[in-house]
């Protein structure tokens, strides 16, 4: 069954994707396609020439090439499923289930680093400059060309608004809009930039001092780097998964207020966020003098993110203190 003919057969369709999910689709297609070039080039010349440095560094690539191969699949599957009514809140946290993966993967690359450095710490080994030097720099400048590529992580850089006492806070703000799909790639690349630049950094004063010591220690940091990263980006796509997000309490807590200003009580509400950018809210109220359902719709139409909005309605029973003659003279 296609896309199309769900949305038909699924009238109140969710769709909750970030504003720029094409964008950062193509983007990370793009930094696949790169990669798998680049993959292929090192390690042909690697086998070519006999260099080890070079053919571990295509290799390596491979396991980004994974990483943004999983990133393209979930922006793809998210897209084609926007219909389908199997998905009851629609397929915004297709990126954030593979944020959460690459984060798991980011993690583990970190503390293989850590393990290689320890074993070069304890058994030091030789070090050929004239390949590894060249390697590191070559995945340096990758790295910065694939970080350049896959631009910003949010979708709104700023809050718009911010300071008028209804709009979330910059950091909830940020929060509610980032698409841990691309930032999770970014990670990646960062990750791996940050250490390239340390062990070029480590390989040339190793090679003019002869501390071979160097290179294993600039991998321990680069590995803590890297570990650090996968934390809080597991943590970060984590709470996404299970409803956590300082967005969706800023929310909570500014229709809340609104609710209140305009003299309802606010007996039950449930916010948390859907997709990127997106909230989903369900608030049950009580007065004694509701108002029409579109009137408080438009009174929470301003809040930041808020997509998808169910609201209760439950009318306050006259107060049993009054007598029948006070009844009649209210």
């Amino acid at each position: 069954m296609t896309p199309e003919s769900d949305v038909v057969r699924n009238p109140h369709n969710h769709v909750f994707l970030s504003v720029r999910h094409e964008h950062h689709e193509r983007r990370t297609r793009l930094v696949l396609a790169f990669s798998l070039l680049v993959m292929a080039a090192e390690i042909a010349v690697g086998l070519a020439s006999g260099s080890t440095a070079l053919f571990v560094e295509g290799v390596h690539m491979a396991t980004h090439a994974g990483v943004f191969l999983l990133a393209t699949l979930a922006y793809a599957l998210a897209r084609r499923h926007l219909g389908d009514p199997r998905f009851a809140l629609g397929t915004g946290k297709f990126n954030d289930l593979a944020a959460f993966s690459s984060a798991l993967l980011l993690g583990v690359t970190g503390l293989g680093i850590a393990g290689e450095a320890i074993g070069h710490l304890i058994h030091p080994v030789g070090i050929d400059f004239a390949q590894a030097i060249p390697v590191a720099a070559l995945g340096l400048l990758v790295n910065v060309a694939s970080t350049l590529l896959l631009g910003e992580t949010h979708d709104h850089p700023h809050p718009h608004g911010a300071g008028d006492g209804r709009e979330p806070g910059h950091e909830a703000h940020a929060h509610l809009h980032r698409d841990h799909n691309i930032a999770a790639a970014r990670a990646h690349v960062f990750a791996d930039a940050a250490v390239s630049l340390l062990v070029l950094a480590a390989l040339a004063l190793a090679r003019w001092s002869g501390a071979l010591w160097l290179d294993p220690i600039a991998g321990l940091i680069g590995a803590a780097v890297v570990v650090s990263w996968a934390v809080s980006l597991i943590r970060s796509a984590g709470a996404a998964l299970l409803d956590m997000s300082p967005g969706a309490g800023e929310a909570a807590a500014a229709i809340r207020a609104t609710l209140e200003g305009a003299g309802a009580e606010v007996r039950d509400l449930h916010v948390w966020r859907v997709g990127p950018g997106h909230l989903c809210a369900m608030v049950s109220l009580c007065t004694g003098a509701p108002r029409p359902l579109a009137e408080y719709r438009r009174l929470l139409a301003e809040i930041d993110g808020l997509s998808h909005l169910t609201i209760e309605i439950e009318v306050a029973p006259m107060p049993l203190s009054l007598s029948p003659s006070e009844t009649a003279r209210s």
